[in-house]
């Protein structure tokens, strides 16, 4: 009976980042729009830090009754990719409820590199070894984790330049310090359509609807690459299934309403919403792909 009535009262959601990142964008789509189906309110509580394994952490050891949810990233994947005894194990402390969102990752040169296309890119660091300069925002973030799986795929090397976050990144490609950054597609989408950057490739197998123009990687020759990012939601292991299921039947309907499908695709997001059996094996996958090119890389904390 108590699992009949769920919720019964507001359900926190914790998010690893601060306010107006694109996780929160997310969190704060799926409150916004959970509240009406529910009937109790969804309250997003921002706990930022260590890449979101604070709070990740600490969503593993709520109770385990549903009024706790998490929303996860690629960032936890990577966090156990390097480090193999994490605080927590997300196939161990975790109940997948639904993967709410993905958003287009891509990458970019500067024009004046006169690139312009991947094949070209890769002629280079061949022709250079150790030249071609690759931004990204910290180890294990998802644009060096990417750029990990490139130069595996390519067969280079590339010379790993990091930066506190992305903007400072894209600021010194925009100066031509850097050759190349995989970025989030939200954040350079201004400068792809004014012509300060130059898109190569939507580092998926598919095109982007928000640049429409840039070839995905399988166009460009290298297929099964797919490195979007994603936002998915979680709940402590041991969650009643009962729970779970009303959770992400909700989401379903949220990410996909009208109003939030429009929001979100302005900003680079595709909505999702499977179920948590859906997002269970996905996540298997990305634990697995991450974990090798991790090892291959010799990353590690």
């Amino acid at each position: 009976m108590a699992q009949d009535a769920y919720p019964s009262r507001p359900i926190r959601l914790i998010v690893g980042f601060t306010p107006g990142t694109a996780t929160d964008i997310t969190a704060r789509t799926l409150a916004n729009g959970a509240e009406g189906l529910l009937g109790q309110k969804m309250i997003v509580e921002n706990k930022p830090g260590a890449g979101s394994a604070l709070a990740a952490a600490s969503v593993a050891r709520a109770e385990k009754d549903g009024y706790t949810l998490f929303v996860a990233t690629l960032s936890l994947v990577t966090i156990q990719a390097m480090r193999p005894d994490p605080a927590f194990d997300l196939a161990r402390d975790f109940s997948p409820v639904s993967l709410l969102a993905t958003q287009a990752v891509v990458l970019v040169v500067n024009p004046l590199s006169n690139l312009r296309s991947v094949s070209e890119l890769i002629a280079l660091a061949k022709q250079k070894p150790g030249e071609v300069l690759c931004a990204n925002v910290g180890t294990g973030s998802l644009p060096h984790f990417a750029a990990e799986l490139f130069a595996q795929r390519a067969g280079i090397k590339l010379v790993h330049v990091p930066y506190p976050g992305s903007p400072q990144a894209v600021n010194d490609l925009l100066g031509a310090r850097v050759t190349m950054f995989f970025s989030p597609a939200s954040t350079v989408i201004g400068q792809i359509m004014t012509g300060q950057l130059k898109g190569l490739a939507i580092a998926s197998d598919r095109r982007a609807d928000v640049l429409p123009d840039v070839p995905s990687m399988a166009e460009a020759g290298m297929t099964d690459f797919d490195t979007s990012l994603w936002f998915g939601l979680l709940a402590p292991a041991g969650t009643p299934r009962g729970a779970i299921d009303r959770v992400a039947s909700a989401a379903d309907k949220v990410m996909h309403a009208p109003e939030a499908v429009e929001m979100l695709k302005k900003q680079g997001f595709d909505p999702r919403g499977t179920g948590p059996d859906a997002f269970g094996g996905y996540l298997q996958h990305e634990i697995s792909r991450w974990s090798d090119v991790a090892r291959a890389a010799g990353v590690k904390t």
